[in-house]
């Protein structure tokens, strides 16, 4: 096995994506936890429609719709069922009728800050079992792959996932 400490290692791109796939599954696992925990039979779709709103602020369904990389009506028929469940409301803009607008409801407000609360300590939990040596190589790792899709991480930021 090659010596990866070495500026010049190679790693297999089938080992780097196995190894990313395998990451990703957990954090899914932790995320599904999180929101399930949570109650309130949200989807994980539904809450990063929450999550972009509590990021965001209020917006119209377009601009939720492409923040979530999907289409218009998907957005609405999400934003339909969030309305029933009371984590979001529309409202008119005052001058146009045409123009409505989506922002979170207090308990949308408080089911995103509750499920980014379990998701942070299943979080912190998990990486208490990773040595103290391993904190930074880690830190460094997530912050390339992070950068490499787009996401740049926000510190201080507790509310999940805020990106498309």
């Amino acid at each position: 096995m090659p010596d990866m400490t070495s500026p010049d290692a190679q790693v297999a791109p089938d080992e780097l994506v196995d190894t990313v796939l395998a990451a990703s599954r957990a954090l899914v696992a932790v995320a599904a936890r999180s929101l399930a925990a949570a109650g309130d039979e949200v989807t994980l779709p539904q809450y990063r429609a929450l999550v972009v709103l509590a990021a965001q602020g209020p917006q119209g369904t377009a601009e939720l719709a492409a923040a979530l990389a999907v289409n218009p009506s998907t957005a609405t028929r999400m934003c339909d069922r969030l309305v029933r469940k009371g984590l979001i409301r529309r409202h008119r803009q005052p001058g146009d009728r045409r123009s409505v607008r989506i922002a979170l409801t207090a308990p949308g407000r408080d089911l995103v800050a509750e499920v980014s609360r379990r998701r942070r300590a299943e979080l912190a939990r998990l990486l208490k079992a990773l040595p103290p040596e391993e904190h930074e190589p880690v830190i460094a790792a997530f912050r390339a792959f992070a950068a490499a899709a787009g996401e740049l991480p926000q510190p201080g930021a507790a509310l999940g996932w805020a990106g498309p």
